[in-house]
């Protein structure tokens, strides 16, 4: 082992700000965190204690909690995605991360009973979450190429009872003919009322 030039290991893949699996905390954590937030405050707004508590007070308690539970959640499914390194859409990670933010926000809450309860809610409640969201998504994604697809076609067709029509060529330069004899009637009619009076 005699070297002249002294090796260095190098890693494979350079750090990057983004990890292998393209990981994005604004689409992942923060956005979600943000229409949960968004959402607690609607459901705030629509609370029985909003008579008590006053209307902004418990909107920005409802919206916060939404907004802390959120945070808690998905910042947990992405950690156990990047330490399990498998799909985005592993449901396994949703409930693993159910789990483990029920039992910290339960513990905080309610105490190791409370754990217990909240583990278990939050990894059926989130795993049920983002089972509808991925095939929301799926019948999303769908739809939008189908309606792509069928940009050029008659994507917006009138029932046949429809008073409205939609004229082709021929019939709508007959119509502007019709409308040209009548304004030219109507003009000429207008001419007569000024001049008999």
């Amino acid at each position: 082992m005699n070297s002249a030039t002294p090796k260095t290991l190098e890693p494979e893949n350079p750090p990057s700000s983004s990890s292998s699996g393209g990981w994005n905390w604004k689409e992942q954590v923060f956005i979600p965190t943000l229409l949960a937030g968004v959402v607690g405050g609607g459901v705030g707004l629509l609370s029985k204690h909003r008579k008590i508590h006053g209307l902004a007070n418990i909107s920005a308690t409802y919206a916060t909690n939404f907004a802390i539970v959120t945070a808690c959640y998905c910042g947990t499914r992405e950690l156990v995605r990047e330490t399990r390194k498998s799909d985005r859409d592993d449901l396994f990670n949703s409930a693993i991360a159910g789990v483990f933010s029920g039992a910290i926000l339960g513990r905080l809450q309610a105490g190791p009973v409370g754990a217990a309860r909240y583990s278990a809610m939050f990894a059926v409640a989130g795993t049920t979450l983002d089972y509808a969201l991925s095939k929301l998504k799926d019948e999303l994604k769908d739809y939008t190429e189908s309606a792509s697809e069928e940009k050029h076609k008659d994507w917006f067709k009138l029932p046949d009872w429809s008073p409205i029509k939609v004229l082709d060529e021929e019939e709508l330069a007959a119509k502007k003919a019709r409308e040209k004899q009548f304004y030219a009637a109507q003009r000429a009619l207008g001419k007569l009322n000024k001049e008999e009076s």
